[in-house]
């Protein structure tokens, strides 16, 4: 007797087959970031304030004025490029989850029924035969990703999420920078209006005496005249200063997310400030503390990954798949239905594309060596950027020092000339020269006093504004 030799499917070979090509997958091949050589310097060229003051995440909390903290957290809340940036950060963290998702099996399923009519061919055959069918199935289909192709896109993916999050970080210490250096330009408009109120006040009064002496024929009428210039010149002064300060405080509600009629700013002069110090880390340190570099070097990780994926591309494509199903012929029932299961492999290459798979190789590679010249660019921006700061502070701090003294010598002599004219020992023009002289010197002085607080705020952003790349960031 015959015995036909029955082959018995086991579903425990679809198992194997799966974790033959996962095991094959986690066999990918590595990606070999690219580290450009950028020399960095020992030291900075620019004096370093002694002490040790580190920089603070907080950092504007140090000129103690609780309305610029005030306006820093609003602005942190509302301000449109920062929630830009946010959203940019939610785009890239879908794209790399969508990227990821090509790492694991794609599982379906499907279900059908159906009804008809079928009319058999043959003689003596005629009517027509009622049809019914109902079947659900399950497939699976994977990529082995033998050569790490789809790695490599996952690779890259997350690279550009770690740097549109580095990108969120330099927006806000941008945005925090800009909100500290318009709040201190308005209140230097301030202080400047101040002056110029205080100077005109003066001038009216000298104006005054000129105007005593020349009714007791002691002054001419040119001095008169020429006193009344200088009043009307003071006047002249004050208008733009008014316009500047309503234009920089509109600038600053905007950068609130407000309207700009919405903002009023409660600090009116620049006395109440302090300005903090800060000590430099040496300059290896911050390749670490600037998210501007962390998102180049995010970026020429993520061409690595864009590099190993287009060369992959030119290996064949291994491609498992499984189904699973039932099937009766029955309508809306799989009652006694009948059972099917299978597995099958593919491989797939290319073998003419126009030399496109290649060109497109040559085209990430040529992408990766511009990003290694830009990333050392930035880099020697960056240092460029914190010894420029340095040097501004240092150079600030010692103009501000020596303008008060000037202010000063500038008021004294002022007095002197005042009560020498008022006494007849000297003629208006040293009187006019003297408040020529503590005009200037006043104005000069505030305007000193905002580039010492704005070159402050510069050096800190230059120094990455005390954000610190954490050990566990992604590359």
């Amino acid at each position: 007797m015959n015995m036909k030799k029955q082959t018995i499917f086991r579903p425990t070979r679809i198992v194997l087959a799966f974790a033959t090509a996962f095991v094959l997958t986690a066999c990918a091949g590595r990606i070999d970031a690219t580290r450009p050589d950028v020399a960095l310097p020992q030291t900075w060229a620019e004096a370093v304030p002694a002490g040790n003051a580190a920089l603070q995440r907080e950092w504007w909390r140090g000129f103690n004025s609780a309305e610029l903290t005030a306006l820093i957290d609003e602005a942190q809340a509302g301000n449109s490029d920062l929630i830009i940036a946010a959203e940019r950060v939610t785009q890239a963290e879908i794209t790399a989850r969508s990227a990821g998702a090509s790492l694991f099996p794609l599982l379906t399923v499907s279900a059908d029924t159906g009804t008809g009519r079928v009319k058999p061919g043959g003689q003596g055959i005629t009517g027509w035969a009622k049809s019914e069918s109902s079947g659900a199935s399950l497939q699976i289909n994977y990529e082995v990703d033998v050569w790490g192709r789809v790695a490599a896109v996952a690779t890259s993916a997350n690279a550009s999420l770690a740097a549109s999050r580095f990108d969120m970080e330099s927006v806000r210490s941008t945005l925090t920078t800009g909100v500290a250096n318009a709040y201190f330009q308005t209140l230097a408009l301030r202080t400047r209006l101040k002056i110029a109120q205080e100077n005109l006040a003066i001038s009216e009064k000298l104006y005054a005496i000129v105007e005593a002496r020349y009714r007791y024929g002691s002054a001419s009428a040119l001095d008169v005249s020429r006193q009344r210039s200088t009043v009307l010149a003071q006047r002249a002064t004050i208008l733009p200063l008014q316009t500047q300060e309503r234009q920089t405080v509109s600038a600053l509600a905007i950068l609130l997310g407000r309207s700009p009629q919405s903002l009023q700013i409660v600090a009116q002069g620049l006395d109440g400030l302090t300005v903090p110090e800060v000590t430099p880390d040496l300059p290896s340190t911050l390749i670490t503390r600037r998210p501007d570099l962390a998102s180049a070097e995010a970026l020429l990780y993520a061409a690595d990954a864009n590099v190993a994926a287009a060369r992959a591309a030119l290996l064949p494509t291994i491609s498992l798949s499984g189904a699973a199903g039932a099937s009766s012929s029955a309508l809306l029932n799989l009652g006694n239905p009948t059972y099917s299961v299978g597995v099958a492999a593919s491989i797939v290459q290319t073998l003419f594309d126009g030399n496109r798979l290649r060109l497109q190789v040559q085209s990430t590679e040529s992408t990766r060596r511009q990003l290694v010249q830009s990333y050392r660019n930035t880099i020697y921006t960056a240092l460029k950027e914190v010894d420029d700061a340095l040097g501004n502070a240092n150079r600030n701090r010692e103009q501000e020092r020596t303008q008060t003294e000037i202010r000063a010598e500038a008021q004294r002599a002022l007095r002197l000339s005042e009560l020498r004219y008022r006494e007849g020992a000297d003629d208006l023009n040293s009187l006019l020269d003297a408040q020529r002289t503590l005009f200037s010197s006043e104005d000069t002085l505030a305007q000193q006093r905002l580039l010492r607080l704005t070159g402050t705020t510069d050096l800190f952003k230059a120094l990455g504004g005390g954000w610190e790349r954490t050990p566990t960031a992604q590359q």
